[in-house]
């Protein structure tokens, strides 16, 4: 083994695995990456899949490398199931919560964070945000306020150092994908949806949602109409869905936004979509480097169980 390596911090998501290893001075040695994530994995593919992508690491003798992830490896379709911590809770605590599958290749040690859960009628789940929430607070020791972390369920949490108090989720990444393959939309969205009219129709469809969120149902109707009616290009129509699913969730979390900035984590082309909606409303959005944040909350979770 590289002997700069002094153990492995991994992300597993639904589409993708990233895995690096870390020297004894928190440096990152070495990154890989695969495309086996959880949802393309039968349980008992799970090992062979970290194996594979940690294969060129040996051991001393004697020795088993520690491995530390966190995200859908640990959900209940995964590899094994980490049960949820609940919220209200202190993230410094997600280790104590980990569980450990069982590697019939002994130079591995994994452990797999838990996600965390709220109840009480205000049923909510994630799993891998709040590895990057605690890295988010360990970057940022004194920030208290609200995050945002777009993707396919995004999720809007209350974050007061390493505590998080509570979260929402919204399926927008989701719904948009839903609408434009398996709806009536879909007859307006064929074509090029990157066109130089997207930008146009996000505009247009962020400002519906912000100043009309009660209306998404029937606003979503007028991609379909916009191009039978006022010939809208597909490319108009797409960005005009993306908007209006964007700005009807930012609305609907207004009246958590304050005066400080909102952290924005996760792809920098979506977090850029939610800067501009913020600042449709005079709000800032401070996109964070999502990798370095789920590696800063992968070390601080290890460090904590220390």
């Amino acid at each position: 083994m590289d002997n700069a390596v002094d153990w492995v911090a991994v992300d597993w998501g639904t589409s993708n695995l990233r895995a690096w290893g870390i020297g004894a001075d928190g440096s990152v040695v070495f990154e890989k990456s695969s495309p086996k994530g959880m949802g393309k994995l039968a349980r008992d593919e799970f090992a062979p899949a970290l194996v594979e992508v940690l294969d060129h690491l040996t051991p001393e003798t004697g020795t088993r490398l520690d491995v530390l992830i966190c995200g859908m490896a640990g959900a209940k379709q995964g590899w094994l199931e980490a049960p949820y911590v609940e919220a209200p809770t202190d993230l410094r605590g997600l280790f104590s919560g980990a569980v450990r599958p069982v590697v019939d290749d002994g130079r591995f040690a994994p452990a797999i964070l838990p996600g965390v859960c709220q109840k009480a009628g205000d049923d909510n789940v994630m799993r891998g945000e709040e590895t990057q929430l605690l890295g988010l607070a360990a970057l940022n020791p004194d920030f208290s306020g609200l995050v945002c972390m777009p993707g396919t369920h995004s999720k809007w949490a209350q974050l007061s150092g390493t505590r998080i108090e509570h979260f929402s989720t919204a399926m927008t990444g989701e719904m948009f994908e839903v609408l434009r393959t398996n709806s009536v939309l879909r007859h307006s969205l064929t074509g090029d949806l990157d066109g130089p009219a997207r930008a146009e129709g996000f505009a247009a469809g962020a400002a519906d949602g912000l100043e009309h969120p009660e209306r998404l149902l029937g606003m979503l109707f007028r991609v379909r109409a916009g191009s039978l009616l006022s010939g809208r290009q597909p490319d108009w129509c797409a960005g005009y869905l993306s908007g209006l699913l964007i700005g009807t969730e930012v609305a609907s979390n207004r009246h958590l936004i304050g005066d400080a900035p909102v952290p924005l984590v996760g792809s920098p082309a979506l977090c850029r979509l939610y800067q501009d909606v913020l600042g449709m409303i005079g709000a800032d959005g401070a996109p964070q480097d999502a990798t370095e944040i789920v590696l800063a909350g992968l070390k601080a979770a290890r460090s904590f169980a220390a």
